[in-house]
């Protein structure tokens, strides 16, 4: 690709051959349009966030730190946070009219593209009927169903609102099955922002540099054993020296949330292992990973059947939206049917399932993996080939339509190998690429993802954009 076409993402997003006279992007639900007012070598002078920095500090007297979730003000990568305005397919808009190619996909949810027709459409009839009954409705039987015909290990599923509801969920209910209270979890992996799981956390934990979280009490944390992801002897060790009071490991089958790591070779048939042999449960979390890595989850791809597993993200197409499901005997101690309380009003409402429904359809359609898979491929690999061909020591991989990279030699394998990664320049190169019109996650401890909706134009365009910025921090 020319080098001139590399940084076209920001303000146009278009090629050099493209239709100008077209308007770029129109959002029937927001009336947004962006006017072909700029052109090519004005572009870079006029990137601007202006009206971005005008919201973002009347938003820090509104909410704590301006956001309503802590990675969103870009903290560990400094600058303006960007504030957006409407999304499609693979890219967003902010209320400056910048236009980026988006790598974050609403954290994960938005693997068919953003703000697909044929979601929004089936989501505005089931609005004709109403958006919250807080009873039983039929859509929840149809996305159960698909669910569990999808995921090897869920013969029964729990709906509730978030994954941070479904991991407490999961918890409480291995506890009550097994009479036990003690918990393994690995180093850097984060799982919703409970008390029993700030403990060595990921995601925004480890973006802002925390060491756990104030007002989380002693006691809550005192049965939550850590060791480092693909340690499998420090987990022997913690078997050893807790014999008979474990009552379940949790943990992202693929790390997530502190940057894209993946699971060495035999080690999470290890820990199957260990915890038959220890009567302990096994929980994937895949809030992350489900329907993402395959249409069964890491699971399937990885052909590891857990006891009970934790989903998310893209079983709501977008919308609010966590479960846990697991192995029937487990799962019938849940109330009604059992003693085990949990309850949600908004749990199974008809939006979130209607879009899970119709998302879920469209990535069981032939060919959607391997699609998911070829894309992001090309991307990473073109990252890693700017980021060597420019000097850089940087290393990283994919599966399917999840990613990552890091400033560093050599391979990652845990949270500690992570954090020998360059923030510093992770940050020149976020910011970098959001003036390139590339927008990525704001912290080198977040895995990227890529959608059905990402053309290979959209790759190109990136990978170009990477290069360009890689050969200047």
């Amino acid at each position: 690709m020319a080098a001139s076409m590399s940084g076209i993402g920001v303000g146009l997003g278009l090629s050099c051959s493209s239709n100008l006279s077209k308007p770029l992007h129109s959002s029937q639900s927001s009336g947004f349009r962006v006017k072909m007012t700029v052109s090519v070598e004005d572009k870079k002078k006029n990137y601007s966030l202006q009206k971005s920095e005008e919201a973002f500090n009347a938003a820090k007297n509104l909410m704590p730190g301006g956001v309503n979730s802590p990675v969103r003000a870009f903290k560990s990568v400094g600058g303006q946070p960007i504030v957006i305005d409407s999304v499609k397919g693979s890219h967003m808009w902010d209320i400056d009219g910048n236009q980026y190619i988006d790598y974050v996909g609403s954290w994960g949810p938005a693997i068919i593209g953003h703000a697909d027709d044929q979601v929004l459409a089936a989501l505005a009839e089931t609005m004709k009927k109403g958006t919250s009954f807080g009873a039983p409705c039929l859509l929840e039987n149809v996305l159960a169903e698909m669910v569990i015909s999808a995921v090897p290990s869920i013969e029964m599923v729990r709906f509730v609102n978030s994954g941070t509801e479904a991991c407490m969920g999961v918890l409480r209910l291995a506890r009550a099955f097994t009479g036990r209270e003690k918990l393994v979890k690995f180093e850097g992996c984060y799982h919703g922002h409970a008390d029993p799981f700030l403990v060595k956390a990921g995601s925004g934990v480890a973006t802002l540099g925390l060491p756990d979280s104030p007002g989380v009490p002693k006691a809550a944390t005192f049965e939550t054993l850590t060791a480092p992801y693909n340690d499998i002897s420090a987990v022997e060790s913690l078997f050893n020296t807790n014999e008979g009071e474990l009552a379940a490991i949790i943990l992202e089958p693929v790390v997530g949330n502190s940057g894209f790591i993946p699971p060495k070779p035999d080690f999470l048939e290890a820990i199957r292992r260990l915890t038959k042999e220890n009567d302990a449960l096994l929980i994937f979390d895949e809030v992350m990973t489900g329907f993402r890595l395959s249409y069964g989850g890491a699971q399937e791809y990885f052909g590891i059947t857990p006891d009970l597993t934790t989903l998310g993200k893209i079983i709501g197409g977008g919308l609010p939206v966590g479960a846990y499901g697991g192995r029937r005997e487990i799962m019938e101690m849940v109330a009604p049917a059992g003693p085990m309380y949990q309850a949600g009003t908004l749990s199974g409402n008809p939006l979130a399932m209607t879009a899970g429904i119709h998302t879920l359809k469209r990535l069981k359609e032939p060919g959607t993996y391997e699609y998911l898979d070829k894309i992001t491929g090309e991307l990473v690999q073109g990252i890693l080939d700017a980021g060597k061909k420019t000097g850089h020591a940087i290393c990283g991989g994919h599966i399917s339509g999840m990613f990552g990279f890091f400033f560093t030699e050599g391979s990652v394998h845990n949270f500690d190998d992570a954090k020998k990664s360059d923030t510093a320049k992770f940050a020149r190169f976020h910011r970098g690429m959001l003036e390139e019109g590339v927008y990525l996650a704001p912290s080198q401890f977040e895995a990227g993802f890529t959608s059905l909706a990402h053309s290979s134009e959209d790759i190109e365009k990136t990978i170009a954009a990477a290069e360009k910025v890689l050969s200047r921090i």
